[in-house]
């Protein structure tokens, strides 16, 4: 159960406390590009997202996105979670890093240990995981976790169509 630990990394559940971390991690380049832009431009609009969306998440499933630390300095580089989508059938994996830490096999690390608790914390059986077709890096991180490509969707109103992969527990 969470916090837990990796070999180099802390992973616990965010707190209003992060929002501004959360405003720095939302407004980074890779994020807007690949994520999309939340316009979220103040500390005070970090704290109303992370209400609405990740601290309710904790509240009506269990599990969220998580806020990942270097285990030694406790400097916060990324997140790495859980999101159960209205859109999608399947709880989807998520993860995201402040430049300075991307390439660093951080999202791998932290996806591990987030589909282990999926399995045997949250009793969930099969994950998916969405990514714009632009985006080879994460493809090329979902495929090494053992994810496979099912088809293409659009889940959102923007109409953008994603790869969704998915893998059994």
């Amino acid at each position: 159960m969470l916090p837990t630990r990796t070999s180099r990394l802390q992973i616990s559940k965010f707190t209003l406390a992060d929002a501004p971390f959360f405003l720095e991690l939302t407004n980074s380049p890779n994020w807007i590009k690949y994520i999309g832009d939340r316009n979220l431009k103040t500390v005070k609009d970090a704290e109303d997202y992370l209400k609405q969306g990740t601290l309710k998440s904790y509240d009506e499933f269990g599990f969220g996105f998580y806020k990942l630390s270097l285990k030694d300095s406790n400097i916060p580089v990324g997140t790495c979670g859980l999101i159960k989508r209205d859109t999608l059938d399947d709880v989807d994996l998520g993860f995201a890093m402040l430049p300075q830490f991307e390439g660093k096999g951080f999202g791998y690390e932290s996806s591990v240990k987030i589909l282990e608790l999926a399995k045997s914390s949250f009793q969930i059986n099969r994950v998916a995981a969405i990514t714009l077709p632009i985006n080879k890096n994460s493809i090329k991180l979902i495929e090494k976790l053992g994810f496979k490509l099912q088809k293409k969707v659009k889940p959102f109103d923007d109409g953008e169509e994603l790869l969704l992969f998915a893998k059994v527990l």
